[in-house]
């Protein structure tokens, strides 16, 4: 079988937008580092994490995850099975999220399971998210398990 060049890119542009996410997840499993993170959107990106918040722009962006480590300390982004369409510079994909974590003030732990749906652009320097949508299918604390309670209120 043999590759034509057509082919050949899908391929690379696949592989590039998953390093992309994988970047995203080791940057916010090493105490989200908002320069790192920032650096991988789009001057106007959009992240919107639903009850966890809400961002706009890469400034924004970076503001938001400035201050996530003071909420959140502790937490492995467990991203799997992604689902990437390509259509010439623009892409699509989503991955589902499994998350263990502990907020800070208590170091409560928590279960967090959900689904991302991102839109990403080629910009010259590679491909970049536009917008991440987190859409939330469980926060639970941790003792108690998804058999009891599905979604449990954010601790202040």
């Amino acid at each position: 079988m043999s590759l034509d060049g057509e082919k050949l890119q899908w391929l690379v542009d696949i592989e590039e937008i998953k390093q992309l996410k994988a970047r995203y997840t080791i940057a916010c499993d090493d105490n989200y580092q908002p320069d790192v993170l920032a650096e991988l959107f789009t001057e106007d990106a959009i992240w919107d994490g639903g009850f966890m918040g809400y961002a706009e722009g890469r400034e924004g962006i970076r503001e938001f995850f400035a201050n996530a480590s003071n909420v959140v300390g502790f937490a492995v982004h467990g991203v799997s099975n992604p689902l990437i369409e390509i259509n010439a510079d623009e892409a699509s994909g989503r991955w589902y999220l499994l998350q263990p974590m502990t907020i800070k003030g208590g170091e409560q732990a928590f279960w967090f399971a959900a689904q991302y749906e991102d839109t990403y652009v080629r910009t010259a320097d590679g491909w970049r998210f536009k917008h991440v949508r987190v859409h939330p299918r469980a926060f639970t604390p941790y003792e108690e398990g998804f058999g009891k309670v599905l979604m449990s209120a954010l601790p202040v």
